[in-house]
């Protein structure tokens, strides 16, 4: 299989002056693309980046993501994008867990860069402001009016403008050629582990390239993929966002992208571009139903709402039915299995609250998570999946490897934690999960790395940390603490500040309540499983 940038290349050539992304409103064709690509990649040269070095992408999603990420491709180096709102924390311990001597970064965190870097190996900052590479107009208009979020740089011989790097011209002799090596690791993805931090996922680029055609063929039953055009409401930075939005760079289709969710402007993408589909996790489409002017656009050109990130509720799903007269298409994923694991069959009727059908690429066995014995037929189990080309181990966590990689059946799987059942016909299910994670907005969250987080605040002796359900979001976070026996005077106010300096915002608890003692098992193992059933219970009893 050629490399990932030589397959982009190859789109670009036939596409050329087709528009591949829309980024506030304005059109970047194919041709477009590849060049700002290559000067950039040439750049990365010129400012000393390695082929096989790890670059991490620090920004919103948007034009300039899009070109840094084909650009360190290019020169054959190892992508490592996270969400912009993460603190210095994260980013040291991420930098210093993949060995990144190069972040890209928005001007609006570059503070959290200078924070981290005393404590990590990152020597070279790249920095981007939001309209960077729009026309000179939109720039200008945005500074005269403020509309435009703006950071404070400080300038030294190791920080580099991503505008004035990509406005150079390329140089295509110190470019280096093809991959020659399919299972070379091409992007480094961090994910929500059961531990206190998060781990990393490596992907090769055959796996990568496997993946996101099988994805894009999905499409075929409603239009040729090369004439889609979707608003992507997912970050590049998340497995789903690479599954449909950068995916669709790789058949010739485009994309509209915003570096926020903002309702009235997707709508309004939507109006004006006319496009095909749109992605999203449970939440955005509950928030698009309840916006106040979502009468007022025309959104009939979109034939495919598609949901994942998390299981749509079934209300959702029966509200935006008798609204729009069409389902939202949901589908399941992995950022161990290189996202799509199942998406229910396109212009089809599937069967309510199905997740779909596995993807070609994929195999799944549904087990007894303690014996990994098969289940039969309709029973629920825990889903675990391989494929060609897969995931086999985690960034630097040989524990965590061991517990969700395993050898089954003479192959290796991947054990998602996740308890499926599946019918006759080959429709997934989802039914619950094994393992102590949060879902909220769509973010896979270890309640480990919170309650471990909360742990280090000197008035803190013990904690707890739970998903709550709601309608809205999914989870919501709460956590339950014990203090000192001589603190007195601490609120729960004071230990969420704590948590916002140190986490993103995501990963923040909505609820603090104070207990005396947490329960444990014998051998003192939290047992967060008690609280959950409390909780359930509490929210579900009748009043009175």
């Amino acid at each position: 299989m050629v490399d990932v940038f030589s397959a982009f290349e190859t789109v670009a050539k036939r596409r050329g002056d087709h528009t591949a992304i829309v980024y506030l409103g304005t059109k970047y064709s194919y041709n477009k693309l590849k060049d700002m690509s290559e000067a950039f990649a040439s750049s990365l040269l010129d400012i000393g980046v390695k082929p096989g070095e790890r670059v991490i992408l620090y920004i919103p999603h948007g034009i300039q993501w899009v070109v840094a990420w084909l650009g360190v491709q290019k020169i054959g180096g190892v992508c490592v994008p996270i969400t912009p709102i993460y603190t210095n924390y994260d980013l040291k311990h991420i930098a210093n867990d993949c060995g990144a001597e190069t972040v890209v970064c928005a001007d609006t965190n570059f503070g959290y860069v200078i924070k981290a870097i005393p404590e990590c190996d990152l020597k070279r900052v790249v920095f981007t402001m939001m309209a960077d590479v729009l026309p000179w107009w939109k720039r200008w208009f945005g500074f005269v009016f403020d509309v435009l979020p703006k950071g404070t740089v400080a300038f030294n011989r190791d920080t580099y403008s991503f505008r004035q790097l990509v406005s150079k011209s390329a140089s295509p002799d110190k470019l280096p050629g093809p991959r020659q090596n399919g299972r070379s690791i091409i992007e480094i993805l961090y994910t929500g582990g059961t531990t206190k931090s998060p781990k990393g996922v490596p992907f090769c680029g055959d796996l990568f390239l496997t993946q996101i055609y099988d994805v894009m063929r999905v499409f075929e039953p409603l239009f040729p993929p090369e004439t889609n055009v979707i608003v992507n409401g997912v970050p590049l930075f998340h497995i789903l966002g690479q599954n449909i939005g950068l995916a669709a760079l790789f058949v010739g289709a485009t994309v509209i992208l915003h570096p926020r969710v903002n309702l009235d402007i997707i709508f309004r993408s939507i109006q004006e571009f006319r496009a095909k589909t749109s992605v999203g996790v449970p939440a955005l489409y509950r928030m698009m139903l309840e916006h106040d002017r979502l009468g007022q656009y025309d959104l009939s050109s979109v034939e495919c709402w598609l949901s994942a990130g998390d299981v749509l509720p079934v209300e959702v799903g029966k509200r935006w039915r008798e609204y729009f007269g069409t389902s939202i298409t949901q589908a399941y994923g992995a950022t161990e299995t290189c996202g799509g694991v199942c998406i229910c069959p396109l212009g089809k009727e599937n069967p309510p609250q199905s997740v779909g059908k596995v993807l070609s690429t994929k195999k799944v066995q549904l087990v007894e998570a303690s014996s990994l014995k098969p289940v039969e037929v309709g029973e629920p189990g825990e889903l675990l999946v391989s494929s060609d080309y897969m995931v086999e181990s985690y960034l630097n966590k040989p524990e965590e490897t061991k517990q969700s990689f395993v050898e089954w059946d003479g192959e290796k799987w991947y054990r998602t934690g996740d308890i499926m059942s599946m019918d006759k016909d080959g429709h997934l299910y989802f039914v619950d999960r094994t393992v102590d994670m949060i879902k909220h907005k769509g973010y896979r969250i270890a309640s480990s790395e919170i309650e471990s987080l909360l742990q280090e605040h000197p008035a803190v002796m013990g904690s707890c940390v739970v998903g709550v359900e709601d309608l809205k979001v999914g989870e919501r976070i709460k956590a339950f603490v014990v203090l000192k026996e001589d603190v007195k005077g601490i609120t729960a106010y004071e230990l969420i500040k704590w948590c916002r300096e140190r986490l993103a915002s995501y990963k923040i608890p909505q609820y603090i309540e104070f207990r005396d003692t947490l329960p444990k098992s014998k051998v003192g193992k939290l047992l967060r499983r008690e609280i959950r059933i409390e909780e359930v219970r509490r929210h579900t009893a009748p009043p009175g």
